[in-house]
């Protein structure tokens, strides 16, 4: 199957002289990694392409069962199954069945789709530039966060713009039915209850379906694995332990052994989940409100969804040296600590004692409350997760300022299941093992809903192209947050859960929330995703940035309030005749002062008024980047054959040799990032890769040269025609 890899994806707005368009087919890399089938020829993406689907996609609602004639039931013969009804499953069942694909989406428990075990929370720093880029290309999490909402923020609003971050606290309920909604009205996808615990082979190790724990089998030639903390998973309270994915929801069993069998490697790792307490039993007269923002901001590029709602508040309150000294003196009572759980736990989310051991010189650690939704009691106790026995949990919860009357609804507990480290997939999140296998969210490692409905859409979008036998999209690091998450998983051997962050993105200035949809709605238009009116929308918003910025660069102005307002914020006098652009250059000005003094352009909304703002103000520092990237990226795009045998390059270091034999990166860039493998033995790689290009070419030279030879000797000697006399 053709790969399809997306470089420098309209990493600034359109408009500005960049790099040529992005989708144009002589700058579309595509590398024909090894199959077992004749990849399908490549064209140009298009929305409104046939499709080849063996099976004609129907709604639910009109779906008839009907034999084939060899006992096989049609109904259960599909085009995509999502294995998983979390946030990773819902954005690939939707995505798969949007593209045309007949989809099947199997859950343990329809009640529990997108459910949000842990904190009912979307969005923070990285994790919702993950958001903005998953809606960009047509997905749902954040149309749903907005719809949802009980309160929201921007957080580092005092830092520049590429780590600003929108968190939006969500009413858990709320959240989950309207995702459900959503996917059970969506046509060509089918919802089934069932526990999966096989997948099913063909002759030539393609995928060809799965079986469940009662015995049926459903065909496809694309299958999606999203199994979240399911799969062999186990809770612990204390020392007490259950198999369970979730609190009060059972364990998916047997499918760690079937693709262990298949020869994946497996491990465990671990999360958790503090208490719920009853907000009627809080005393929040002493704590310190965290309020949400005047001015809403949205995760979602569609105004269809932007609609206000009532915000409600959350508190902040602090551990106590009571706190902490209960903590000490049963570290012995927890999983971790206690030794008999050896699973590792996220490192940027570490439960209430790994905080205490880790960080013992601080007095005190913040604990945010927060409401799980509008009509219910529950209050989630933000980084107060903890492994503790159930009859210590209260005790500790009561060492709160606020809380020493509390009641606690449900006790915290920590959740340790099977992951797939994902070196084992390729960038398309398809293994490298099976073709048509696909894993998404928690079994590539992964800890957030963000970073799962991310790797959810992507792994729909190419289950989808896989079976219609179209080339797999990858996206590259330096065009998205979501390629630099792939990218990481894939590359890196990775052993504990893995948190999005900005540092993790060398390009984040140019990888901003705000113009997600510039970098990647483009994107969503040409596989499929983005219906008519989305494109209206983007393409009226981008002619309106445009304009804007060149009205700013001809409007002129010389002295009057406006320049006097400019200079007392920026600190700077103003020249007679100084452009609108000129001003919004200076430091600590914003597009605002020209709204206050008549210069604004009212046709524009808030969030298009901050795309220009930031466009006009960092225009210098993104071109710079955008030029050291296109530099950097003609040596890191360099692909790397997938038969090397790394082993017999004795230039290389041993470590090197047996990291690449195992991740086998498709790129230099790649092959550069692996743990282990050095610049000096990228340098030996890259005179590797040139010495055997110029000995193939050398080669089919010589092959040409022999060619040309052989047929001139061959006319040589033939007779010449005799000459006839009359």
């Amino acid at each position: 199957m053709a790969s399809l890899s997306l470089h420098l994806s309209r990493l600034a707005r359109h408009h500005f002289h960049l790099s040529p368009l992005l989708f144009t087919p002589k700058h579309l890399s595509i590398s024909f990694p090894r199959r077992r089938h004749t990849p399908a020829a490549f064209f140009p993406l298009c929305s409104s392409s046939s499709r080849r689907f063996s099976v004609s996609a129907t709604t639910p609602a009109s779906t008839e069962s009907c034999s084939d004639g060899g006992g096989v039931i049609s109904d259960e013969k599909y085009d995509v199954i999502v294995v998983g009804g979390g946030h990773a499953g819902c954005e690939a069942a939707l995505a798969s069945a949007r593209l045309g694909a007949k989809t099947l989406l199997l859950t343990l428990n329809i009640d529990r789709i997108a459910w949000q075990p842990c904190n009912p929370a979307v969005g923070g720093p990285a994790k919702s530039q993950l958001v903005h880029e998953v809606d960009a290309l047509g997905g749902e999490i954040g149309k749903v966060a907005d719809r949802c909402y009980l309160q929201k923020r921007v957080l580092n609003t005092s830092r520049g713009p590429a780590v600003r971050a929108l968190r939006a606290q969500t009413d858990k309920r709320e959240y989950a039915m309207e995702m459900k909604k959503i996917v059970e009205s969506t046509p060509n996808l089918s919802i089934r209850e069932a526990m999966a615990i096989d997948i099913l082979l063909g002759k030539n190790d393609n995928v060809e379906g799965v079986q469940t724990f009662f015995g049926m089998n459903f065909y496809a030639p694309s299958v999606v694995l999203t199994t979240g903390t399911f799969m062999s998973g186990k809770i612990w309270v204390g020392r007490t332990s259950m198999p369970a994915g979730r609190a009060g929801e059972s364990a998916s069993e047997g499918l760690t052994e079937n693709l262990q069998c298949l020869g994946f490697e497996t491990d465990r790792l671990k999360t958790g989940t503090p208490a719920r307490v009853d907000i009627r039993t809080v005393d929040f007269t002493g704590l310190e409100p965290q309020p949400g923002d005047k001015e809403v901001h949205w995760f979602s590029f569609d105004p269809d969804v932007q609609i206000e709602r009532e915000q409600m508040c959350c508190y902040l309150t602090r551990t106590t040296k009571i706190t902490h000294q209960l903590i000490k003196e049963n570290l012995h009572e927890t999983p971790t600590y206690g030794g008999w759980v050896e699973a590792k736990g996220p490192r940027y989310c570490p439960s209430i004692e790994d905080k205490i051991v880790r960080f013992h010189d601080k007095e005190s650690h913040q604990i945010f409350l927060e409401p799980e939704g509008r009509s219910v009691p529950e209050l989630y106790v933000q980084g107060f997760s903890t492994g503790l026995p159930e009859r210590l949990q209260l005790p500790l919860l009561r060492t709160l300022p606020g809380l020493e009357n509390c009641s606690m609804l449900r006790p915290a507990y920590a959740v340790e299941y099977d992951f797939l480290p994902a070196y084992q997939c390729s960038r398309s999140l398809m293994t490298k093992k099976i073709d048509g296998l696909f894993f998404s969210g928690q079994i590539n490692g992964t800890t957030g809903y963000e970073e799962a409905a991310a790797q959810g859409i992507i792994s729909g979008i190419n289950a989808a192209r896989h079976s219609d036998g179209k080339p797999l999209i990858v996206l590259e690091r330096e065009s998205s947050y979501i390629g630099t998450l792939i990218d990481d998983l894939v590359t890196k051997d990775l052993r504990e859960p893995y948190r999005m962050l900005t540092s993790r993105s060398e390009h984040r200035l140019l990888l901003r929330s705000d113009n997600a949809d510039s970098r990647l709605t483009p994107l969503g238009r040409e596989i499929g995703l983005i219906d008519d009116r989305r494109w209206k929308l983007y393409q009226d918003k981008q002619a309106r940035i445009l304009e804007e910025k060149k009205r700013l660069k001809t409007v002129r102005i010389s002295g009057g309030d406006l320049a006097a307002d400019i200079t007392r914020v920026s600190g700077q006098p103003v020249r007679d005749s100084s452009t609108l652009e000129s001003l919004l250059k200076k430091p600590h000005v914003q597009y605002e002062v020209f709204d206050k003094h008549g210069f604004g352009n009212e046709q524009l909304s808030r969030a298009e008024k901050e795309c220009v703002e930031i466009d006009v103000k960092y225009e210098g520092f993104i071109m710079r980047q955008q030029i050291q990237l296109q530099q950097m990226a003609r040596q890191q795009n360099i692909p790397l054959p997938e038969d090397l045998d790394y082993h017999a390059m004795i230039t290389l270091s041993l470590e090197a040799r047996e990291k690449l034999s195992k991740v086998r990166p498709q790129t230099i860039g790649q092959a550069s990032r692996v743990g282990g493998v050095s610049p000096a033995d990228i340098t030996a790689l890259l005179i590797i890769i040139e010495t055997s290009r110029r000995k193939a070419q050398a080669q089919r030279r010589h092959e040409m040269l022999t060619s040309v030879m052989t047929e001139t000797d061959r006319e040589s000697s033939a007779p010449s025609p005799k000459t006839i006399t009359l």
